[in-house]
């Protein structure tokens, strides 16, 4: 950490993406709203045409900076964090988000995200990445939370679903989990049964890991998993938490 006095410099946070070829995406955010990583990667696929936003990169291609002023102290205080992929960029960083004098410290990656082998399994996917485009882009639009989307939004995608069964009684359900753990495998189980014997109509349910899905997330107004959400027949209706007790179950799904 460093501490500095009068003047006070800046106060921001500040936020690196770069791809494995060297191109450069980034944020200068005073404010320091959250979902900026996001925000990043849907900009890296407009701009090099990418199949879907690259959320792989994150962490391992990142770098961060804050600086912000100690509500106890009074004293301003930066921190500056580069992960290891993208260490030899520290001159460039210090550059975009004038840091002259900030001392940077090196990230540790998780091995299941940062593995080059890992990364590398994305490049048949995602070529692009691969190639330096000279991309060096300030993002200036913040993604502060997910989007006020009514829940008629939510419905008339379930229209469109391809997947959906014919027929008015058909369900359309979604339901969002944090990756495949013990509680959302008898999660699951709970539901499938609920939905095999009491149901009586066609259904599609679509999983969702949250972790690889974000923006499937963050339009749902995901707070918490999991959540289960009935997206037709209407109204929409959402549980949160509890997906162990089929009478709870029977009643988001409107036939209880």
């Amino acid at each position: 950490m460093n501490y500095q006095t009068s003047p006070t410099p800046p106060l921001f946070k500040g936020i690196a993406l770069f791809t494995p070829g060297g191109d450069l995406v980034y944020c200068i955010d005073p404010s320091k709203k959250t979902q900026w990583h996001v925000n990043l990667c849907a900009t890296l696929q407009e701009w090099l045409g990418l199949v879907e936003p690259p959320h792989f990169l994150v962490p391992c291609y990142t770098a961060t900076f804050d600086r912000w002023l100690d509500p106890n102290t009074q004293a301003v205080k930066c921190s500056a964090i580069a992960y290891s992929p993208v260490w030899r960029y520290r001159s460039l960083l210090n550059l975009i988000f004038e840091t002259h004098e900030v001392v940077w410290s090196q990230g540790s990656c998780p091995e299941e995200l940062c593995d080059p082998i890992v990364v590398a399994s994305y490049r048949e996917r995602f070529p692009q990445l691969w190639e330096n485009h000279d991309l060096v882009l300030q993002v200036d639009s913040p993604i502060a939370r997910a989007p006020e989307f009514p829940e008629s939004d939510l419905s008339a995608i379930a229209r469109t679903d391809p997947t959906r069964p014919e027929g008015s009684e058909g369900y359309v359900l979604r339901l969002f989990v944090s990756g495949r753990t013990t509680a959302t495998e008898k999660s699951l189980q709970t539901l499938y049964q609920v939905l095999e014997e009491s149901l009586g109509v066609p259904y599609t349910l679509k999983v969702i890991d949250i972790h690889k899905h974000p923006e499937q997330a963050e339009f749902s107004q995901i707070s918490a998993t999991p959540t289960l959400i009935k997206l037709w027949p209407l109204p929409v209706r959402r549980i949160v938490g509890n997906l162990e007790d089929p009478n709870t179950i029977a009643r988001v799904l409107g036939y209880y």
